[in-house]
């Protein structure tokens, strides 16, 4: 049974719709190198997110998080499901199609260095998109290229510079910048704070939801640090072990979540006030492998209220137990 539609009131304007997305990766093995078992990376993940808004996608390393962005975009391609990104199919398109939908579509990735060519100064890194897609000549191509570095905080003089000539905040604007040149409606922005210091990590936030704000961008916000998570996202959207567990707007996931492993999470951000801190939920054992996920319930192995007999044999599907608060748990009731 596919996981139900995770959607919102305003369905109608709904930017990206995710409907059981599934990426299996072949392991080969033997003589004949036959496929002898598949690493379930993403195994039925279906979200929305609406027009202007951003949606926090978290969970442990491993989980799938990356996977489902990249997946979304076809950077990775997907064993099965659907994405449709201003109600065009992603998957169905030819190349052509899929060049035009990049258009609309940028992401941001977790290490800027990484995803800058060293050999080329950063403005024409930045306006490499603009001269793929053939858009303006290229005295336009740089107004353009300085337009959208004053939009991230950079000099039209950084331009002439090269990747290594800068420090990681000023990378990621770059990074930043590059997706911006295209005017995309949405946004992925895959771990993009989480190789700065904390300082920088706030002004590069900061930077991104001004933009937002400005020139109504939508962002799928992919990290594993909650406080990082609340600060911007409209919704959150938890994965575990490839599948969603809990999809809530961020208010009611931080004031009340439903998932005993959401508790767990939330219980390990730090808290400076004493009087404030939460009691630490350590849970047991390790994450178990995609390769080989557990019956049931991918939780249950860890989970301090899983009932064996019925955790450990039925998968539970995401159910809506408030408005627009949907988990996938067994005895969610006890949280209520």
């Amino acid at each position: 049974m596919a996981n139900p539609k995770v959607t919102s009131k305003n369905a109608n304007r709904n930017l990206v719709e995710v409907r059981d997305l599934v990426k299996y990766y072949p392991v080969y093995g033997g003589v004949f190198r036959r496929v002898e078992a598949q690493v379930k990376a993403v195994d039925g993940v279906s979200f929305d997110i609406k027009k202007g808004e951003t949606l926090g996608l978290v969970g442990e390393s491993g989980c799938g998080k990356t996977t489902v962005s990249q997946t979304m975009v076809r950077l990775v391609e997907p064993t099965s499901g659907q994405v449709k990104i201003a109600g065009e199919d992603v998957f169905s398109g030819d190349a052509q199609q899929l060049k035009a939908m990049r258009r609309k579509v940028q992401i941001v990735f977790q290490d800027p260095y990484a995803s800058l060519d060293p050999r080329l100064p950063v403005g024409d890194s930045v306006a490499e998109g603009l001269k793929i897609h053939n858009i303006g000549t290229q005295d336009e191509r740089y107004e353009k290229t300085k337009e959208v570095f004053k939009m991230v905080g950079l000099e039209d003089y950084h331009a002439s510079r090269f990747p290594h000539e800068f420090s990681g905040g000023q990378r990621q604007r770059i990074g930043i910048a590059r997706a911006l040149i295209l005017n995309p409606e949405f946004v992925i922005l895959d771990e993009p704070v989480s190789a700065l210091d904390v300082s920088i990590q706030a002004q590069v936030l900061n930077i991104l939801k001004d933009l937002q704000s400005d020139i109504g961008l939508t962002y799928l916000f992919v990290a594993h640090n909650l406080a990082v998570v609340e600060h911007i996202s409209d919704r959150v959207a938890v994965m575990y072990l490839g599948k969603l567990v809990e999809v809530a707007t961020r208010d009611d996931l931080f004031s009340a979540p439903l998932h005993p492993y959401t508790h767990a999470l939330i219980s390990a951000i730090p808290v400076p006030d004493k009087r404030k801190r939460r009691n630490r939920i350590v849970l047991a054992g390790d994450v178990p492998s995609p390769l080989n996920p557990p019956s049931g319930c991918r939780f249950h192995p860890r989970c301090p209220i899983a009932r064996m007999g019925h955790c450990d044999v039925e998968d539970p599907k995401l159910r809506e137990m408030r408005p627009r608060h949907f988990v996938a748990c067994h005895y969610a009731e006890d949280y209520l």
